[in-house]
């Protein structure tokens, strides 16, 4: 019987830390990742060969996309770390949760009384602690690089004027917004891919052969969009966090 669990199922406990099969491919994602950067690092030389190319190729176009938010390069270059991690980040996690061992090889168990199956790999966007903690992560970093940028006491100054009641009453909604925006960073790629994790279950148990490809493929598509609105989103925050007031107007 199909069963569809919104919440993430525990494989087993890490002394009294219980570890979920959404944490399992996010360590799967970051130890690609990690693995990935050491790999590239180790072999980037002085005269570059086809794929050192086409990788600075993608570099120059994420600068430029950057500069053309930020405003320039310098900018753009400080922190491209942080905007660039964060896209890959959700972007291979996405991407391995459309594997095939992902919701297919699992563990049957006993659950109030009745037979499940718990899978050992689910996606971790479609966990929403992994969504949330990614959030927070995001919102702090932001705020961190605002504060950086202009000061304690002028970034503060967002937040808390009191030269007058309308300006008190916007940095308290601008204080607000700040736990808004974790909800929303959260909830937008938490549904989306949840989403397309209940669709392709649905659709794989119903008609398992053929039918489900276009949708498999939507969810190719659906992976990199959601990284991209996540990473740009955390971008244009970044540039309103670190922008100075007084020089716009």
């Amino acid at each position: 019987m199909l069963d569809i669990s919104i919440k993430a199922e525990k494989i087993f406990l890490l002394g009294s830390f219980p570890v979920t099969n959404a944490l399992l491919l996010s360590i799967g994602t970051l130890a690609i990742l990690v693995t990935g950067s050491v790999v590239l690092h180790r072999k980037l030389a002085i005269i570059p060969g086809a794929f050192q190319n086409f990788l600075e190729m993608i570099l120059d176009g994420a600068l430029k996309l950057m500069e053309s938010v930020l405003g320039d390069r310098e900018t753009s270059e400080k922190y491209l770390p942080l905007i660039a991690t964060i896209f890959f980040f959700v972007l291979v996690s996405n991407l391995l949760g459309l594997l095939p061992i992902v919701g297919s090889i699992g563990i049957h168990t006993l659950h109030e009384g009745k037979e499940a199956f718990i899978p050992i790999f689910r996606s971790p966007a479609s966990d929403l602690n992994f969504t949330i903690i990614l959030a927070i992560i995001a919102v702090t970093s932001i705020n961190a690089l605002g504060f950086a940028a202009l000061g304690f006491k002028r970034y503060a100054g967002r937040f808390f004027n009191f030269r007058n009641p309308i300006q008190g009453f916007a940095g308290i909604l601008e204080l607000i917004s700040e736990f808004v925006k974790i909800v929303s960073f959260s909830f937008r790629l938490f549904g989306n891919i949840f989403a397309g994790e209940v669709l392709l279950t649905v659709i794989g148990f119903l008609v398992p052969y053929l039918i489900p490809l276009p949708f498999l493929f939507l969810e190719f598509f659906v992976a990199f969009i959601q990284a991209f609105i996540f990473a740009m989103l955390t971008l244009v925050f970044v540039g309103i966090a670190v922008s100075h007031h007084e020089t716009t107007h």
